[in-house]
């Protein structure tokens, strides 16, 4: 066994043990970044896709330290890492916890509904209306999870006896760590802003088609397209096209009758003169817009017609007998 040394607090046997019990952990794959930054420490000097737990907790105390040191990290980043995890299991534990508590208690306690409460998204928003992967949603069929609800009550569940990947994982730890901007790549969430949003959801259907057919529909609506979008939408068949308006058209009509309220108040802003392309605008993607503004004709009433006053009406009254 490893004895401390002037250059660390933390021998290999500390190691071991945070590292155990941090494998089971539901933020193993969290970036070590953001965990140092949710304790209010000092930060994760090394950035990158690997800097996760799960890229340490494989290593031997000696390994890690090896690590660092090819990174050009001193010795006592081996404990900062060690004190990172330590600190994050304490906010990890309530999940162990909440599995041997009643289902009263684990409803108040559970830490995702309270995140969920405090970004306002409501928790019986159905699982298949989000952008999670087709395998996901299978698995979450296979466990009877329909609500984000019943998600966050299948993670308390898992999360001490099963490690979980995927976008089960990563939104799983976009709503442990109230991280917005990778929740709004699985729920229609709308970064800076409280709620779930039908704009968002029709945004998510279109980004789910694949890319050529994205560019054959923007290309039906006379869309600039690049060279390479040309190129992309001239292998596109007119039954392909047919297919993916039906499915948007599909989730679209699902969405609205869940997003009924804000339905109608795009609705009244229509009448009041708005655009469609001006209601979609806050995409911040135009070749994304086009599309999602077409869909969107699909479940919201008729723009109301122009109503010609004076001689010009009675013109074309006369024209049209």
């Amino acid at each position: 066994m490893m004895t401390a040394t002037p250059f660390s607090r933390y021998t290999a046997h500390d190691w071991n043990k945070v590292r155990a019990a941090f494998s089971s952990s539901i933020l193993a794959e969290t970036p070590l970044s953001s965990l140092a930054q949710n304790l209010e420490g000092v930060d994760w000097p090394i950035k990158g896709e690997d800097e996760t737990p799960a890229g340490y907790i494989g290593l031997e105390f000696d390994e890690v330290k090896e690590r660092l040191a090819l990174c050009g990290q001193p010795p006592r980043m081996a404990d900062h890492l060690v004190e990172i995890l330590k600190e994050t299991l304490a906010f990890d534990e309530p999940f162990g916890d909440m599995v041997t508590q009643g289902e009263q208690s684990a409803m108040r306690d559970n830490p995702l509904l309270r995140n969920l409460e405090k970004m306002g998204i409501p928790e019986n928003f159905p699982i298949r209306l989000t952008a999670l992967a087709p395998e996901t949603l299978s698995f979450c069929r296979l466990e009877n999870v329909s609500t984000l609800r019943e998600f966050a009550f299948l993670a308390q569940r898992m999360a001490q006896s099963v490690i979980v990947s995927g976008d089960f994982r990563s939104l799983l730890n976009s709503l442990s760590n109230i991280d917005e901007e990778a929740l709004s790549h699985h729920l229609p969430f709308r970064t800076g802003a409280k709620g779930l949003h039908l704009i968002e959801g029709l945004a998510h259907a279109v980004r789910a088609q694949p890319a050529p057919v994205r560019a054959a529909l923007r290309k039906r609506l006379h869309a600039p397209l690049s060279a390479t979008e040309r190129d992309l939408a001239a292998h596109v068949t007119s039954e392909q096209i047919a297919d993916a308006r039906a499915v948007l058209k599909e989730r679209a009509m699902d969405l609205s009758t869940w997003f009924l309220a804000e339905c109608k108040e795009l609705e009244l802003r229509i009448a009041d003169g708005a655009e469609r392309r001006h209601l979609v605008a806050g995409l911040n993607d135009p070749a994304l817009e086009v599309i999602v503004a077409d869909v969107l004709k699909s479940i919201l009433v008729a723009e109301p017609e122009v109503v010609e006053t004076g001689w010009f009406a009675r013109f074309l009254k006369w024209r049209k007998k």
